[in-house]
């Protein structure tokens, strides 16, 4: 009886698939890396003052007002 199930080396569940999914998942993750790295270069760059840190209180909405854009 011969055996009819095609198991090829270069199929997508094989070989392939998973290079093709290491390659998808490496390029997410260089994505997200460099995406990270801009966002911490921004914040870095872009820091604020506090004016009138005297007058701050522990809970309030105007809490945005003392702070300082530089």
């Amino acid at each position: 009886m011969e055996n009819k199930t095609r198991r090829m080396c270069f199929n997508l569940n094989g070989l392939l698939g998973g290079v093709i999914a290491t390659l998808l998942l490496l390029s997410i993750l260089a994505f997200l890396t460099i995406q990270a790295i801009a966002v911490q270069k921004a914040n870095a760059t872009s820091f604020y003052e506090l004016n009138d840190e005297t007058n701050i209180q522990m809970r309030s909405v105007d809490n945005t007002a003392h702070r300082v854009m530089k």
